[in-house]
């Protein structure tokens, strides 16, 4: 059997790492989770461990399963070890062997007082505060894995890389130690390098600041309070390349909630429209530049209009979200990722230009869909006769 996962120099390095705490940084698709999962199944299968728990924490449940859960179930899958009979579908794999691989959210420090275990691999370590994960390194009696793509400074730079030297291997992995990529990725990634702050961090895999970063401080909420009140629903068209984004904004007190409802390649406008009539209703606000997608949405029964385009539309709107107070929903896992590392472009010599980075879609699809959906709440909606499709198509126009 040929594995379609192959063994990488990524892979190499990680199962080279000897001390208790093995820390890796790296860029984008460097294959730093998908090789610490395969030393944890190697460490499972393994005849010399014997009742052996092993733990992968992240940030919330939805993250995990789009993530390490799934990267776990190819893999398995891929070498023909998986036998669901095995998989509890609470996230908890019991190997032949005896040893238990766990997957955990852990988001407060009381989730983090769980029962002891042999190993921990800590998936996106800088999305956890230092207190969380130093409590779970405390009650781990063999080896800790940490994972975490470098944006910013965080306490393991502050205060475990100054500390905690003795028991620590610490690598940097980037695509290069990633040999199973294709050219078009590759291609895709390097395109990027003119950029420097996201080069510094994706590309080439050090600590940067992702300066420009569009929007912050937003809050990350378990679920839709039963008083919120669903408002628009903004969407992204895409097909082929990019997904079609939609995404649900409800109003909550003096502030916004964002609920990812699809984020998905190859949807035809039937689809999108089936998607947004099984959802409550409320006004859809799609990306005008699509104005034969909206038409025909519109033809299905949606309540949708195009959102305003024109000369300074864009940052207007995005002004426009930067002064609201937005809370998003765990489960809208990309949207959340799009919101960590859409920035403004940084010019060869690292200065900030006011225009958002749109050469790097998987950041701008759900951005935009969000902005067209908000951005509406600060425009006045009206109709008016419009000949080039027929009918009547709605406008928003001019800040009031």
């Amino acid at each position: 059997h040929e594995f379609h996962i192959k063994d990488t120099q990524a892979t190499k390095r990680i199962f080279s790492l000897t001390k208790r705490i093995r820390a890796v940084a790296g860029g984008t698709a460097a294959s730093k989770t998908v090789s610490i999962i395969i030393w944890l199944i190697d460490y499972c299968q393994s005849p010399k461990n014997r009742n052996k728990l092993a733990t992968v924490v992240s940030e919330s449940y939805p993250h995990l399963r789009n993530g390490t859960m799934r990267d776990f179930e190819v893999i398995m899958k891929d070498r023909e070890y998986w036998n669901d009979a095995l998989w509890n579908k609470t996230g908890i794999y019991t190997f032949e062997t005896g040893n238990i691989l766990q997957f955990m959210s852990v988001d407060t420090y009381s989730k983090a007082h769980g029962p002891r275990r042999n190993v921990l691999f800590v998936n996106e370590c800088n999305a956890l505060a230092y207190n969380i994960v130093d409590q779970l390194i405390t009650r781990t009696k063999e080896v800790i894995w940490l994972d975490w793509n470098p944006t910013n400074s965080f306490w393991f730079y502050e205060d475990m890389m100054l500390t905690r030297q003795k028991d620590l291997d610490f690598i940097t992995l980037t695509y290069l130690d990633n040999e199973a990529l294709d050219k078009i990725t590759v291609d895709e990634i390097e395109s990027h390098r003119n950029n420097k702050a996201w080069w510094q961090v994706y590309g080439l895999g050090q600590l940067g600041v992702l300066e420009g970063r569009i929007y912050t401080n937003w809050q990350i909420v378990k679920d839709i309070p039963h008083e919120a009140r669903l408002e628009r629903f903004g969407i992204d068209f895409g097909y082929t390349n990019d997904p079609t984004v939609i995404v649900a904004i409800y109003r909550y007190n003096d502030g916004f909630i964002l609920d990812e409802v699809t984020y998905q390649k190859g949807l035809s406008n039937k689809t999108i429209a089936d998607i947004l009539l099984n959802q409550p209703r409320a006004l859809a606000i799609g990306d005008s530049a699509e104005p034969k997608s909206i038409d025909e949405i519109k033809g299905y029964g949606v309540n949708i209009i195009g959102a305003t385009k024109g000369s300074g539309s864009v940052y207007q709107g995005i002004q426009y979200v930067q002064n609201q107070k937005i809370s998003i929903t765990e489960r809208s896992i990309k949207t959340i990722k799009a919101y960590r590392n859409y920035i403004f472009i940084t010019d060869k010599d690292g200065k900030i230009i006011n225009d958002p980075d749109d050469t790097i879609h998987e950041w701008s699809n759900s951005m935009d869909a969000i902005r067209y959906g908000l951005d509406s709440f600060n425009r006045k909606i009206y109709s008016r006769p419009q000949t080039d499709f027929g009918g009547i198509k709605t406008y928003m126009e001019g800040i009031l």
